[in-house]
């Protein structure tokens, strides 16, 4: 099982299920909602507990896809693709250790112009 919360621990959760590989996502969206790009996990959403949902807002950022953020402290927590079995989980918001490396970088064609990406994963323009 793996834990985590946002930074001011009003929003804690709980993965049931070994986590997946996460991605680093450098699309617009996920640039501008996170301050930088965003590393998640995907997790069955029946594998994930939490508790304090009523601190979390969501944010409708396209017609597939919901953001959930902590309402007191603002963390950036949850990427939901509203018409799959599966949540995004930030990797960040994990607690320590996670037993995971990173997989790839995706949607690299909307990437920062102030940095590169100079490991050696797999990177998909889109």
């Amino acid at each position: 099982m793996h834990t985590g919360s946002c930074l001011c621990g009003a929003v804690e959760f709980e993965v049931t299920e070994e986590l997946k590989a996460p991605d680093a996502c450098h699309c617009d969206a996920c640039r501008k909602s996170t301050g930088h790009y965003l590393v998640s996990t995907d997790v069955k959403e029946d594998a994930l507990k939490i508790s304090g949902e009523e601190n979390i807002s969501w944010f409708q950022s396209s017609e597939k896809v919901r953001r959930g953020f902590c309402l007191m402290c603002g963390s950036t927590l949850f990427f939901d693709a509203i018409f799959k079995d599966w949540i995004g989980v930030s990797m960040g918001a994990f607690d320590k250790p996670t037993d995971t490396k990173l997989a790839m970088h995706i949607f690299t064609a909307e990437k920062g112009d102030y940095y590169e990406i100079t490991d050696d994963l797999p990177q998909n323009e889109h």
